[in-house]
């Protein structure tokens, strides 16, 4: 099992800009045949070293992951919108 997980900072930290990021990055699941497993969650702390959203992801392999990176939807949809909306990202990879 390969996971991927990000962190965004949102530029507009609305509970409204919050839900419909949220919404977007769950647009992904049954579009992206690679993806074994999808959660997106937003935080309820707001602490300062707190990030606004994470996303979590699964897959089989790194190489299914690094497919998922190219996917169309991914490429043309999530990254777009993720790059106008976020402030800063932080990511890991690992296989368990």
């Amino acid at each position: 099992m390969f996971t991927h997980i990000v962190f965004f900072r949102l530029k507009d930290q609305s509970a409204a800009s919050m839900t419909a990021t949220k919404e977007k990055l769950l647009s992904m699941d049954g579009r992206i045949p690679q993806l074994r497993g999808l959660e997106v969650g937003v935080d309820v702390i707001r602490s300062e070293r707190s990030y606004d959203v994470a996303l979590i992801t699964r897959f089989d392999s790194l190489e299914e992951m690094q497919e998922y990176q190219v996917h169309p939807y991914h490429e043309g949809e999530i990254l777009p919108y993720m790059k106008s909306v976020s402030a800063s990202a932080a990511a890991i990879d690992y296989e368990s």
